[in-house]
């Protein structure tokens, strides 16, 4: 059999900046939209597209079946999993399931709490962390699961996955020190990709890398494209880690409703142009205006 190999992890390996983008399933079955905007605007144009999994605790069909029908499109995917839906027996079937697919990316994400979304009265799980979820990759990357047979050996795989193995970090946390400690964890526990929160202060994220030379896993700097001043405004008071500049948020305000997709894309290269010398790749977070990724892409001279 021809193992499907990420052909993210060969663009990072060769030392090229890498481009991602993401898509968000559907609340139903619907599921053509999603694909057609991924293959219209994200294919040959990123490395590949991630597929966000019951993003802030809303309801929606699940990114292992959307990656499945992006690779069935000759889409790369990134399949996001979080912790809070499932417990260690899950994770593990789910991955295994998801390298049997030809799914080779996956982002370690601990998730939101389900006070964030549509189904409150839904019970955490959390029986693992993003650095556990990590970790339960290298465990079956090596051949066993966490569990133990009844005289307490490993359990051993009939057959191993191989996946390329990413997580997330807050450059721009009120408190940056626990995000670097976290970060040294996921490398430590196996990460090969990092992807960030959003980041609008270029001299912020200098400092922080900076801060995390040591740390030798590419950074893939996140931008999500801001769709007018009052999200940005939102995002400042509402979203943990994310500080948007009063200068950018100025700009929103000032540009008339018909420039603002046209305003948006700029800030977006912009910030990619500033921050592209300091990492390794940049993360589209484009939240339903993928039409928009071209044009950034272009604008941030990565074309």
């Amino acid at each position: 059999m021809n193992e499907p190999v990420s052909k993210l992890q060969e663009i990072l390996d060769a030392g090229q900046f890498a481009v991602t983008g993401e898509i968000g399933p559907p609340k139903g079955t619907n599921v053509e939209p999603a694909l057609h905007e991924a293959q219209q605007y994200l294919e040959g144009r990123v490395a590949a597209v991630n597929v966000t999994d019951i993003q802030t605790a809303v309801m929606r069909l699940g990114s292992m079946a959307v990656c499945h029908l992006l690779l069935d499109r000759g889409v790369e995917p990134v399949f996001q999993m979080v912790c809070r839906d499932r417990n260690r027996l899950a994770l593990e079937s789910d991955l295994l399931s998801a390298y049997t697919l030809g799914i080779r990316n996956v982002l370690a994400l601990t998730g939101d709490h389900v006070a964030m979304g549509d189904h409150r009265e839904a019970k955490c799980v959390f029986d693992l962390d993003s650095v556990g979820l990590l970790e339960a990759m290298a465990r079956l990357e090596a051949g066993t699961d966490l569990g133990r047979d009844a005289k307490g050996n490993p359990n051993q795989l009939d057959g191993v996955p191989k996946f390329f193995k990413g997580c997330c970090v807050t450059p721009c946390a009120d408190e940056v020190e626990p995000q670097i400690i976290k970060l040294e964890k996921k490398a430590t526990a196996g990460a090969q990709f990092v992807q960030t929160q959003a980041v609008y202060d270029p001299a912020a994220f200098e400092k922080f890398m900076n801060q995390i030379q040591h740390v030798k896993v590419p950074v893939l700097v996140g931008i999500v494209l801001l769709k007018s001043a009052g999200m940005a405004k939102y995002m400042n008071r509402s979203v943990p880690g994310v500080q948007v500049p009063d200068a950018i948020v100025q700009r929103l305000t000032d540009a008339p409703k018909e420039d603002r997709a046209k305003v948006s894309v700029e800030i977006a290269a912009e910030l990619i142009r500033a921050m592209k010398p300091m990492c390794q790749g940049a993360h589209l977070m484009t939240l339903g205006w993928d039409h928009c990724v071209p044009d950034i892409i272009q604008q941030a001279e990565l074309a």
